[in-house]
């Protein structure tokens, strides 16, 4: 009989590793924080002392990769070779899940940003080979994660179609990033609850919650450079009360605060993912 399937891949609340966090971080490391999740590329074939450190968050904490140069809509072949060392690297720190951006990020050379693909039907399949080739090299399933993006380059499908369409091609899970909701439907103007909504549940392995940069009243960028702000909270919340307490990784990247104001948010993801819990724990009891 075959193993049965673990809905997530970790459970509850975490932080993304970042080098400026990691001496504060081993001083105490936090018992608040469940899981991290770093960028494979960031990491492969890094050793010494800057090793040993990655080497003791790996043994305290389960880890998540989510890659940032893969460019599974690029023009360009897909880049076997990173995810034959992204293999590798999972393999060697008993890392089991992968996740990569729905976007692309150059064609022969690497732009440091992360640039939309065309919602339309042959960019679904284009990126739906794609996405199973590379599940097929990594051995396992992955995740794409919904971007954040300011000029879409074609329209035929709106972004909910495409990345709906992608999923079920592809036959690949999804990182969902409630920031990037609160974001793209700002600047687009869509309905942020109706976006959310629409996503398989059964596709969801986890989310992201970060914080933006408020450019204009009707113009966010994202940033990962904030703290949370009340909208993407707000968004958070209604997709606990939809999905259920999906575990949610706290992204910051930089201007980082005193840690506790970093674990502060890390708790509140806990707190409402506790509030989800209670409510439908006492849903169930009712009907039962």
């Amino acid at each position: 009989m075959a193993a049965e399937q673990k809905p997530f891949p970790v459970s509850g609340a975490g932080l993304g590793l970042r080098r400026g966090l990691m001496n504060e971080l081993m001083a105490d490391p936090p018992t608040d924080i469940d899981f991290m999740e770093v960028a494979p590329e960031n990491w492969i074939r890094v050793g010494g002392k800057l090793g040993q450190k990655f080497r003791f968050f790996t043994e305290r904490y389960p880890f998540l990769l989510h890659g940032l140069s893969l460019s599974i809509g690029a023009p360009s072949p897909l880049n076997v070779e990173l995810l034959r060392d992204i293999r590798a690297f999972m393999e060697e720190h008993g890392i089991e899940f992968y996740s990569e951006h729905l976007s692309s990020c150059g064609d022969d050379g690497q732009l440091y940003d992360l640039m939309p693909i065309p919602f339309t039907e042959d960019a679904v399949k284009y990126v739906a080979v794609r996405i199973r080739q590379a599940q097929d090299i990594l051995g396992r399933r992955m995740a794409i994660e919904n971007v954040s993006y300011y000029t879409p380059t074609d329209t035929s499908m709106t972004e909910i179609e495409f990345t709906l369409a992608v999923l079920e091609e592809a036959d690949c899970d999804m990182l969902l990033d409630v920031n990037n909701i609160i974001v793209n439907s700002i600047n687009h103007r869509y309905d942020a609850l109706e976006f959310m909504q629409q996503i398989p549940r059964e596709r969801i392995k986890y989310f992201h919650q970060a914080g933006h940069y408020v450019e204009a009243e009707d113009l966010r960028v994202d940033t990962h450079g904030a703290a949370v702000d009340q909208r993407s909270w707000q968004l958070l919340a209604d997709a606990y009360e939809h999905f259920g307490a999906v575990p949610t990784l706290l992204e910051r990247d930089f201007n980082f605060p005193p840690i506790n104001e970093l674990l502060d948010e890390v708790r509140q993801i806990k707190s409402l993912q506790q509030a989800a819990s209670a409510s439908e724990a006492t849903v169930g009891s009712a009907n039962g």
